[in-house]
């Protein structure tokens, strides 16, 4: 019981800081750059429960966020952009050779990416690349915010936080 409680909690803290995300302009400039608040959440349930419990908590702040602040465009760049990194973090935190901020630094590499990836497939064009070394550099920086952030409360946040059902 305790468990879902408190992958509840995280579902909701990973909502709210998506929707606070929303009134910070990063760089108004350069579409797609944000702070991605929500993936430290994703992060910190990824080494604190597990994959399975982290990809629920991803899918449902991705679905929920898209329904509530969003709409149908937003819901497709979130889940392509979310599902990879999702899947490179795994795989990076099950190699073993990457600590909490690297795993979260791929996946704010990656999710830009994808996402670019995506909007040149929609725009039919190579020529948006060019945003390319702005996307690199702002998945690393708030990948290393979110990382040190879901590093710190995985060292602070008592154990018994994630007490089994």
């Amino acid at each position: 019981m305790r468990k879902t409680a408190v992958l509840g909690m995280l579902t909701c803290a990973a909502l709210m800081l998506s929707w606070a995300e929303s009134f910070l302009p990063i760089a108004p400039t350069i579409p797609g750059i944000r702070l991605g608040l929500a993936n430290m959440m994703v992060v910190f349930c990824l080494y604190r429960f597990g994959w399975r419990e982290a990809a629920m908590i991803n899918a449902a702040r991705i679905l929920l966020s898209a329904f509530l602040f969003g709409n149908f465009s937003v819901l497709l760049y979130s889940t392509m952009g979310a599902v990879c990194a999702f899947f490179v973090m795994l795989l990076m935190k099950q190699s073993g050779l990457f600590s909490t901020v690297g795993v979260s630094i791929g996946g704010g590499v990656i999710h830009n990416m994808a996402q670019l990836l995506l909007a040149m497939v929609i725009v039919q064009t190579v020529q948006i690349s060019f945003y390319l070394p702005w996307l690199l550099a702002s998945g690393c920086l708030t990948g290393l915010f979110n990382g040190v952030a879901a590093n710190a409360a995985d060292r602070l946040l008592p154990k018994r936080f994630t007490m089994k059902e």
